[in-house]
């Protein structure tokens, strides 16, 4: 168990750092109800330079309003948190002394986000990521995913829903190798599906999925192990402009089990959280290399 990181800090989406708006950025948190870090903990605690002990996490982000209330959120959470404002300061510290996990904003100056991640995962770097995204396109994020990001996040976020999502993204690493998220095809006993083809096989035998099934059953299996509310699930595989509500996840999810012939009351792949959503409840593995 973590320990508790304290009271939450929020975290709005604003305007690209520009001009004369980096000397309000100290002020906004104010307005947003929050105390800003003292002088004192930016000199000691510096931006750039570790704070916490536990996970080494390095937080790539240009908006002063964000970082200055986030990076003391995750030290207290628990994770060694190093800053960086731009992208190619964000490439060259996570090159020079790789971390144990990167949150990346993907609007970024100098290099932005994806191409951070571009060239790390083209140098051979499997540290995970998890991309702070404004883009709430479900084809955007599925590219961001496919060139190498282990999870995503949209702005304005919940600052405990970064944190859960980085100790889950933590728990299911594979050092030295891509993440579930970039495989192309994943295996969980006897379930295997094809990402790319949208097919999948249980004891060799080729399940009769509807595309709107599939795509819940990929990002289950990519996310293993983790509670999915319905929310999420909607959001991540659908986007919120998806004119069914949450009880098209219930459907699906329904489709899945009686294709899988699972028992709910002893669920061998797909756990149902009463009240929150989804768990996959099974091992995966994606390709050994």
């Amino acid at each position: 168990m973590g320990t508790n990181p304290g009271p939450t800090p929020c975290v709005p989406s604003t305007p690209r750092n520009t001009g004369a708006r980096a000397a309000r950025d100290h002020g906004a948190w104010y307005r947003w109800g929050q105390r800003g870090p003292t002088r004192a903990a930016r000199v000691a605690g510096g931006w750039g330079r570790g704070m916490g002990a536990g996970p080494r996490v390095l937080l790539v982000d240009d908006e002063a309003a964000i970082t200055a209330n986030l990076a003391p959120f995750l030290a207290r959470a628990g994770f060694a948190v190093t800053v960086a404002a731009d992208g190619e300061e964000g490439l060259r510290r996570a090159t020079a002394a790789p971390p144990d996990l990167i949150i990346l904003d993907v609007l970024l100056p100098r290099l932005d986000g994806r191409a951070v991640l571009r060239h790390l995962r083209g140098a051979g770097a499997w540290t995970p990521v998890i991309l702070l995204t404004q883009v709430g396109d479900a084809g955007e994020r599925a590219m961001a995913l496919e060139e190498g990001a282990d999870d995503y996040l949209n702005k304005p976020f919940d600052p405990h829903e970064l944190v859960a999502r980085m100790r889950a993204v933590l728990r299911r690493a594979r050092p030295g190798r891509p993440p579930l998220a970039a495989a192309a095809r994943l295996t969980s006993g006897d379930l295997t599906l094809d990402r790319r083809a949208r097919r999948a096989w249980l004891a060799g035998r080729e399940l009769t999925l509807t595309p709107k099934a599939a795509a819940p059953l990929d990002y289950l299996l990519t996310h293993p192990d983790e509670l999915l509310t319905r929310d999420r699930l909607l959001d991540a595989v659908w986007g919120w402009d998806w004119a069914a509500g949450t009880r098209a996840v219930d459907m699906r999810v329904s489709e899945l089990r009686r294709a899988l012939a699972a028992d709910p009351a002893a669920p061998r792949f797909l756990e149902t959280v009463p009240g929150q959503g989804y768990r996959f409840v099974g091992p995966v593995e994606g390709p050994a290399t």
